[in-house]
């Protein structure tokens, strides 16, 4: 049985009034696993996925305010209505029942399922608006129509440079539900990219695949968490084909990194998402020759919310980094105290670690090659997705999605160089000492001790897959020397800002292995209007011959991007 639904049933076995007050078993269960994307509360509209009050007995894609896939909208419009019976058919495989959706993650587990369907049923979404929904209707909202960093600006070349001392003010817009909805690429449509360049499919079969790594002798490996398993593509020519699953039967896998380092690695690392595991490998294999041996059992107690973790060895292959991403949007409930002492805590789990269901999250830890020596390098980054080691200065790189909620415009998203013992603000402050007006007054004593992230990206962007250009030696579509050194980053796109931004790949700038907090759009065009996209850039990396890969899993494609 699952951990979570273990320790939320403990809870009902509380007496008196501590057990007429306790949440129920469906309710922890869902806040600590669905609530980063849906919400039970009518006030708050739509976040990354419909929300959910009313769902029992609702009509399939009707809930207000959410751009919902063909797939979803044609379910609901051949009658699919939302019966504990279907959504618990739903629950268990939501891409087998209603093929197309974007519904990424199913419950697998019977007993979690009737938990959860149990306290939906129950939830009618009456509850009071938001503090933000409240802060913009009383005149400080600017409003859905905000342009700067929006969609209709967007081509290949234009720079960006976005300040800490420009931010606005929280709740200077009001905190929009305006998740995509997920279009047919039209006809002939192909992503823009910089004049010099050309672009086509490399791969038109990839499905949801979100990471892709290189192998020594160029085969591309792409994790697809939704299937649970890690497939290779060959490289022939201009285009490449599947020619096997590498492993399956994994746990929502999707950081990888070869090791050692170099031409000869043993194995592939894997992370699940909740463990990490290693698989033998030898350059060329297309087929796991063993089964996963797992070194990290596990790396939180909780498993919701952000449930990408990303892989990266040290340049000397002696320090494995893990990111792994926060429970909640802004740690809202685990209260003003650690459950010892805050010394005692901050000495175990570093500098401004979260307690509670954010314990060992929203931090990048470190381990042995063999998964041992389990300690903290990082906290205070929400959702560290882009993770790498620079391969010429050595540091940690992490690419973070920020907090939502807040406004149009704030925070931005970042890159940064990630400093042992650093602590980069959340939940309580970000960028710096700007604090959470939700969190005012907790942590007075972090203040100072925030470090300020590299680059700033626009708000709500969602960075997640990023790599340094470097050309493999003898490729025969290198870019051109200025690219050297730069780092290219896939922006997802938006879900919480009434204007639609990301859903591109831009070059980070960098000069001596620092980002000079620059930014430029190098892939853009996936985007049709405010409700509808094509495409989402998920990861990128570099072929063995020099060309950009750009994994798109809303497409189902990798992109090609080679020079002229």
């Amino acid at each position: 049985m699952n951990k979570n639904i273990i320790a939320a049933a403990g809870l009902l076995a509380l007496s008196g009034a501590a057990a007429a007050a306790a949440p129920s078993a469906g309710q922890v269960y869902f806040e600590r696993n669905c609530a980063s994307c849906h919400t039970v509360d009518a006030a708050m509209g739509a976040r990354s996925g419909p929300g959910l009050f009313n769902v029992v007995g609702r009509k399939a894609g009707s809930a207000p305010g959410y751009n919902y896939t063909d797939a979803m909208s044609k379910a609901g419009a051949a009658g699919k209505t939302w019966t504990r019976e279907e959504l618990d058919v739903f629950l268990a495989n939501p891409s087998k029942d209603v093929p197309g959706t974007a519904m990424p993650v199913a419950v697998a587990d019977a007993k979690a399922r009737a938990l959860v369907i149990d306290y939906l049923a129950t939830q009618s979404g009456k509850a009071a608006a938001p503090a933000a929904s409240a802060a913009a209707a009383n005149g400080n909202a600017s409003g859905a129509g905000d342009k700067a960093g929006a969609w209709t600006e967007d081509k290949p070349g234009d720079m960006h440079h976005v300040r800490v001392d420009q931010l606005v003010a929280p709740y200077a817009s009001q905190s929009a539900g305006n998740g995509p909805k997920l279009a047919p690429r039209p006809n002939g449509a192909m992503p823009q990219v910089p004049k010099g360049f050309k672009v086509g499919e490399f791969a038109s079969d990839s499905g949801k695949a979100r990471l892709a790594v290189r192998a020594p002798n160029g085969d591309i490996f792409l994790s697809e968490a939704g299937k649970d398993e890690i497939r290779v593509l060959r490289q022939n020519g201009e285009k490449a084909q599947t020619i096997g699953v590498f492993a399956s039967g994994l746990s929502r896998p999707y950081g990888m990194v070869f090791w050692p380092s170099g031409a000869n690695p043993k194995y592939l690392y894997v992370a699940n998402v909740n463990s990490i595991v290693r698989i033998p490998y030898s350059v060329g294999d297309v087929k796991a020759k063993g089964a996963p041996e797992t070194i990290v059992e596990k790396l939180a107690d909780t498993t919701g919310g952000h449930t990408t973790r990303t892989l990266a060895f040290s340049k000397d292959d002696k320090t494995l980094y893990v990111s792994v991403g926060s429970a909640t949007n802004y740690a809202s409930d685990i209260g003003n105290k650690p459950p010892e002492p805050l010394a005692q805590w901050e000495a175990k789990h570093g500098m401004g670690a979260a307690w509670a269901e954010e314990a060992s999250r929203a931090d990048v830890l470190a381990f042995d090659a063999d998964g041992k020596n389990r300690r903290t390098f990082a906290t205070g980054l929400r959702n560290c997705v882009g993770l790498f080691v620079h391969p010429d200065t050595g540091d940690v790189f992490c690419s973070v999605n920020e907090r939502d909620e807040l406004g149009d415009n704030l925070p931005p998203d970042y890159v940064t160089r990630v400093k042992q013992g650093g602590f980069y603000g959340w939940p309580w402050y970000y960028l710096g000492a700007h604090e959470d007006p939700r969190l005012k007054g907790i942590r007075p004593d972090l203040k100072d001790k925030i470090t300020v992230p590299d680059t700033l990206i626009q708000a709500h962007s969602a960075p997640l897959g990023m790599t340094v250009y470097h050309a493999p030696s003898g490729a025969k579509h290198a870019f051109p020397k200025e690219y050297d050194g730069d780092v290219f980053l896939a922006l997802h796109g938006s879900w919480n800002r009434g204007t639609r931004t990301g859903y591109k790949v831009i070059r980070v700038f960098m000069k001596n292995g620092v980002p000079t907090g620059q930014y430029q759009d190098f892939m853009t065009g996936m985007v049709l209007s405010d409700r509808d996209v094509w495409g989402r850039p998920a990861a990128v990396t570099v072929a063995a011959d020099g060309a950009l890969l750009v994994v798109d899993d809303g497409g189902g494609v990798v992109w090609r991007i080679t020079p002229q």
